[in-house]
C-alpha cells in the first residue's frame, strides 16, 4: 500500500496537466464553478451578509488547494505591520482541531492540538494574539473582545471565506501556478483563475531568489512580488542549541542526516536542504498537517533528523533527541511591498465604512 503522502501526490501530478483524469472530472468541476460563482454573487449582492470588523482586515489566501506558502507570508505581514506601528492579531480556521461552538483565543506558546499547527506556529513566531474558529467572523469578534488593542486583523487563509469582509486580499501561489487551470476536482483550483485579477497582490513562492524583477504591473492590476525562503541555523528541539546548517552537510558533525516534512509541498523543504549542501537520507514526505500521534521516526537510523518549523511545533513532546528544526525567513523581491500594504491598511482604517478607498471596488 502506498503511504498517505504518495496517495496525496497522485492528484497533484494529474492537476498539472489537462489529461484523462481532468477530462473525466470536468462535469464535477462545472458543479464547483456554479457553486463558487453562486455563493460569491450572494455576498456581493448583499443577500448573504458579511461581517465587517471595526478594524481593517487583510486576508492572505490562495486559490490553489493545499500549501503554497501562506504561513510565511502571514508571519512576515504581522511582523512588518507591527514594525510600522500597528498592533496585528490573527484569525484562522484552526485546521485539524475540534474548536467547538466558541472560538479559542490565545497568545504565545499554543498547543497545536487545540489551535492547529499553523496558528500555533504563527503565535510562536510573532507573539501576536490568535483566534481560531471555522467561522472566521466569530474568530474576529472573539479576538477583538479579548484583545481590544488589536487594530488590524490578518486572516490566515480564508480567501474563499466571504462571510468575513476584507479590505486587502493577498493571494499566494508557488511555482505550480494555476496547474491545468481547472477547478476541483478536475484541477487544483478552489476558484477560477480569473480570481487572481481581483486581489490586491499576488505573491509567488519561488524555490530560490528570482531573476531581476519585470516591469511594474499596469494600473489596476494586482501588485506582484516573488518570495523565497532563506533557512536559518538549525535549532535542537530538546536543548534549544543552535548549529549552522553547514554542520549537517556530509563529512561534518553528523555521520548520517535525515529529513521529514509534513507540509503542503514537502519537496520544497528538501530542495532547500540540498541547496544548503545537505543530502538527507531518507527524505520523508508526510501528509500536510501530519499530527505525529504516531511518530514516523522509529525506522530511521540517522544521527540527526531535520524538520520544518511547522513540524517542530508538534514534535516538541516526542522526546526524540535527534530532531532539529530548520526555521526559514521569507524574503521578497519587492522592497516596498509592506510600505504599500501599510498604506492600504491606513486607508481602510480612515475610510468611511471601513473599506479601503484604494480597493473597495474589489471587495465585499
Amino acid at each position: 500500500m502506498k503511504p498517505p503522502a504518495s496517495r496525496a501526490a497522485f492528484p497533484q501530478r494529474h492537476w498539472q496537466h489537462d489529461g484523462w483524469l481532468a477530462t473525466l472530472l470536468r462535469p464535477l468541476a462545472a458543479v464547483t464553478r456554479w457553486q463558487v460563482e453562486r455563493r460569491r454573487a450572494q455576498y456581493l449582492s448583499g443577500r448573504r451578509p458579511a461581517y465587517r470588523a471595526p478594524v481593517p482586515v487583510v486576508v492572505v489566501g490562495n486559490i490553489y488547494v493545499g500549501g503554497t506558502g501562506k504561513t510565511p507570508v502571514v508571519i512576515a505581514t504581522v511582523q512588518a505591520l507591527r514594525a510600522r506601528g500597528w498592533t496585528p492579531g490573527v484569525v484562522s480556521r484552526g485546521y485539524g482541531t475540534r474548536v467547538g461552538p466558541q472560538p479559542r483565543v490565545g497568545q504565545g506558546e499554543l498547543e497545536p492540538a487545540d489551535y492547529g499547527d499553523e496558528p500555533a506556529l504563527i503565535a510562536h513566531a510573532t507573539g501576536a494574539p490568535v483566534a481560531v474558529h471555522p467561522r472566521r467572523a466569530l474568530a474576529a469578534q472573539a479576538l477583538l473582545a479579548r484583545h481590544p488593542q488589536v487594530d488590524v486583523i490578518i486572516s490566515d487563509d480564508g480567501l474563499q471565506h466571504l462571510a468575513l469582509a476584507r479590505d486587502v486580499e493577498i493571494a499566494v501561489q508557488d511555482e505550480r501556478g494555476i496547474g491545468n487551470g481547472r477547478l476541483l476536482p478536475a484541477g487544483p483550483l478552489r476558484e477560477p483563475a480569473a480570481r487572481l485579477d481581483t486581489v490586491h497582490a499576488v505573491i509567488t513562492n519561488r524555490p530560490r531568489p528570482p531573476a531581476p524583477p519585470a516591469d511594474p504591473a499596469p494600473d489596476g492590476a494586482p501588485r506582484r512580488a516573488d518570495m523565497w525562503l532563506e533557512p536559518d541555523a538549525a535549532r535542537h528541539l530538546q536543548s534549544g542549541a543552535r548549529r549552522p546548517l553547514a554542520d549537517f552537510a556530509p563529512g561534518r558533525a553528523f555521520a548520517t542526516v535525515a529529513a521529514a516534512a509534513g507540509i503542503g509541498n514537502p519537496a520544497r523543504f528538501f530542495t532547500t536542504l540540498r541547496a544548503a549542501g545537505i543530502r538527507p537520507d531518507p527524505s520523508l514526505a508526510l501528509p500536510d498537517h501530519y499530527d505525529y500521534r504516531r511518530p514516523p521516526f522509529g525506522a530511521i537510523a540517522a544521527e540527526a533528523i531535520l524538520v520544518t518549523s511547522k513540524d517542530a511545533i508538534k514534535c516538541r513532546a516526542l522526546g526524540d533527541t535527534r530532531l532539529w528544526e530548520v526555521p526559514v525567513r521569507a524574503r521578497f523581491s519587492d522592497p516596498a511591498l509592506f510600505d504599500w500594504l501599510a498604506a492600504l491598511v491606513r486607508a481602510a482604517a480612515t475610510a468611511p465604512g471601513g473599506a479601503s478607498a484604494a480597493g473597495a471596488h474589489k471587495l465585499l
